[in-house]
């Protein structure tokens, strides 16, 4: 199943200042703007400064999820989610994006990109906190303070810049008390991640990411995602009267959603059944009426994902985490709700393999609308 948490609070950083007017960013506040950059600026083809994203969630939440479920620290797997808005451009081919786990509290603040003029209230690349009873708090490194062995990367090549980092290894550590949550900081892995090396500040490539903030009004917030296998396989007494379907490649076969409805609510944790069964009945010669007998898909073969169907985005990816369950009446999954987008349709297709290596696709029109 896959679980997802969203940011509560996030800001971009900048390290540089006007280029024009000479305005200094280093204690400019961003905490309230709809995209988090991580780029590098240019001016007049020469490098001038990094700015760095940091994005935080609460794992208070998240701990208590995982506790009501019994999910133990040993079967789930955390990852960041971010989505590019679409408008990046004149990335190198090839680059990689660092992140840490910061370790000190930070202010998410007041201020947009665009202010004018800026807006100081919040966290900066100088500040962790700036308001006007406590007045400024520097951070005790600038560009933000954090844990520098904790460090997770995600390496592009020529692919999509929508950040799908596993970030398993820091979120144990803060749930298990090692660390305390402050949240990640996300920079173009460089100089200071890796002192051999300065990626982040020198002026060979050229990085411009975008990417959608919690205060975005689509559907691509900054995600915490958790997942784990609740799959009960299909084995033993567990299918009941069930018959087996035929994976062999040599039988087409039907699957059909049993009890759909046309819409959910957004809070509902909902167990999806489909059966199967052959397409055709083989052709027999009987005095009686022939019945078709379910059948369910045998354990491993069948998997499922989730679409989006206005922007075909897979909300929930085919992997080894959306493997199809079964019981006696037919093969299902179950899917919490929460966190989905509400008033939109999704879609869901489910994966079929046989034993002759083909992969059979069912998109039948698996189609329902999440409701407030």
């Amino acid at each position: 199943m896959h679980k997802f948490f969203y940011a509560t609070k996030d800001a971009t950083i900048n390290s540089g200042s006007n280029v024009i007017d000479g305005t200094d960013f280093k204690d400019k506040n961003t905490g309230q703007d709809e995209i988090l950059e991580i780029k590098k600026v240019f001016y007049d083809k020469s490098f001038k400064y990094p700015t760095r994203a940091l994005v935080q969630f609460d794992t208070t939440e998240v701990q208590t999820f995982l506790t009501d479920n019994n999910i133990a620290s040993n079967q789930y797997s955390a990852s960041l989610r971010l989505w590019e808005t679409g408008g990046t451009s004149g990335l190198s081919e090839t680059y990689n994006v660092a992140a840490f786990p910061i370790s000190e509290n930070w202010e998410e603040g007041v201020g947009k990109e665009l202010d004018e003029p800026k807006t100081t209230e919040g966290v900066s690349w100088n500040y962790k906190s700036n308001n006007p009873t406590a007045g400024e708090v520097s951070w005790t490194t600038k560009g933000g303070t954090y844990i520098l062995n904790d460090k997770v990367i995600q390496s592009f090549s020529l692919e999509s810049p929508d950040i799908n980092m596993n970030v398993t290894s820091i979120v144990k550590e803060w749930l298990d008390g090692t660390n305390d949550n402050y949240g990640f900081i996300l920079m173009l892995s460089g100089s200071t991640a890796e002192p051999n090396q300065t990626y982040e500040t020198d002026s060979g490539s050229f990085e411009d990411l975008k990417f959608f903030s919690r205060q975005t009004n689509t559907i691509y917030p900054p995600k915490l995602e958790i997942k784990w296998d609740d799959t009960v396989p299909a084995t033993g007494d567990t299918t009941g009267s069930l018959i087996e379907l035929d994976v062999s490649g040599n039988t087409e076969n039907s699957l059909y959603p049993l009890h759909f409805k046309e819409a959910y609510k957004e809070k509902e944790i909902v167990k999806f059944r489909f059966g199967a069964r052959k397409r055709y009945i083989d052709k027999t010669f009987s005095s009686s009426i022939q019945t078709v007998s379910g059948s369910f898909i045998p354990h491993g073969s069948g998997s499922y994902s989730i679409i989006d169907m206005a922007t075909n985005e897979s909300v929930v990816p085919f992997s080894s985490y959306t493997t199809m369950s079964c019981d006696s009446t037919s093969n299902y999954f179950m899917q919490d709700l929460d966190t989905f987008e509400p008033n939109r349709a999704y879609k869901i297709i489910v994966k079929v393999k046989h034993n002759d290596n083909q992969t059979i696709i069912y998109d039948n029109d698996f189609e329902f609308i999440l409701r407030i």
